[in-house]
């Protein structure tokens, strides 16, 4: 069965940085699929925040986090990272890993973000 593990997640004050990882187990031909980190902020549904795609890792990013967010990917790890650069109190929330196109896997854990004073 499919399983992420999400981690990195943490306290951190505005303007702060965290980077988080994502190891993916049990997808077949890992490189192919195109991959994607979600955030549940409180109260809210769970979002499509950063995606990277198997032709060039090219990847594409929700306007609320263009320019503050990366995603990479290590298909030899069968990982996936986001740095997340710029933490504004709006990033707080749980975030998650799954397919990027569809979250067609079961869903891992997350890792916590905070994002306060």
């Amino acid at each position: 069965q499919v399983q992420f593990v999400e981690s990195g997640g943490g306290v951190v004050q505005p303007g702060g940085s965290l980077g988080l990882s994502c190891v993916c187990s049990n997808i077949r031909d890992f490189s192919n699929n195109v991959m994607g980190w979600y955030r549940q902020a409180p109260g809210k549904q769970r979002e499509l925040v950063a995606v990277i795609y198997n032709v060039k890792n090219s990847t594409n990013y929700a306007n609320d986090v263009k320019g503050r967010f990366t995603i990479s990917r290590d298909n030899a790890k069968s990982t996936i990272y986001l740095q997340l650069n710029h933490l504004k109190p709006e990033d707080t929330g749980v975030y998650y890993c799954n397919g990027g196109v569809q979250p067609i896997w079961p869903w891992g854990l997350g890792t916590q973000v905070t994002v306060s004073l």
